[in-house]
């Protein structure tokens, strides 16, 4: 399929599907024309992609990881490396600490909400 079937299909920019090729998160053949052929499995690819962005992943990290996750035929396509499993570890602390904060947040919006909420508002 051509870039701009794909960036239907995912909801992803063609500029953005061009930056996970130089990044090297999608890949594409080449039509004899020089037009971009994505594969099917490319909306997969960037769907899992964008979830991987959404839990707050770079890009290089993403890169990593890619090659390690399920294919959309079920099984892995490498073997995760002690290293990435580690470094992902560390980025799935981070993501906790990071909800953690959130409810804190949260949880101090409450207090103000309820106390606004409880209170007489006073007129000038």
């Amino acid at each position: 399929m051509r870039i701009g079937e794909l960036a239907r299909r995912t909801g992803v920019s063609e500029r953005s599907l061009r930056y996970y090729e130089t990044q090297g998160l999608l890949t594409a053949d080449r039509t004899p024309g020089g037009h971009r052929d994505y594969a099917e499995g490319a909306v997969d690819r960037v769907i899992r992609i964008q979830e991987f962005y959404a839990a707050g992943l770079c890009s290089a990290k993403i890169a990593d990881l890619l090659p390690c996750v399920r294919d959309a035929d079920g099984g892995p396509s490498e073997i995760a490396t002690s290293t990435l499993v580690r470094d992902l570890s560390v980025e799935r602390d981070r993501i906790d600490r990071k909800i953690e904060e959130l409810r804190r947040s949260r949880d101090v919006l409450d207090d103000v909400i309820a106390t606004a909420a409880g209170g007489t508002a006073s007129g000038g």
